[in-house]
């Protein structure tokens, strides 16, 4: 069973810097490319980004690059996004995608 837990979300200043996790498990991890998506409130699901299984190519949605980082550790069959330079429009909740499968999510919330 495939299973995708994501962790590391809270409440930041804007300015400020989250790591998000996701262990993913009931698949090959390593053979996978990965997504991060996301959603605010009220809103529809955004893409964030991508990585391939080797982890050598990233893509990033316009409103996030130059200030998140997707990596991936296919020993720890874990995902991760580094998200710097926070703002308020940052705030949803954030999931990783394997395919079409989401984790429960975690909020990121980015308020002064």
């Amino acid at each position: 069973e495939v299973q995708l837990v994501e962790s590391g979300g809270g409440l930041v200043q804007p300015g400020g810097s989250l790591r998000l996790s996701c262990a993913a498990s009931g698949f090959t991890f390593r053979t996978t490319r990965m997504d991060w998506v996301r959603q605010a409130p009220g809103k529809g699901l955004e893409w964030v980004s991508s990585i391939s299984n080797d982890g050598g190519s990233t893509t990033y949605a316009e409103s996030v690059k130059g200030r998140f980082t997707i990596s991936r550790d296919n020993a720890k069959n874990t995902l991760y996004l580094q998200m710097n330079s926070l703002k308020p429009e940052d705030t949803a909740v954030y999931y990783c995608r394997y395919i079409n499968r989401r984790g429960q999510g975690t909020q990121v919330t980015v308020s002064s």
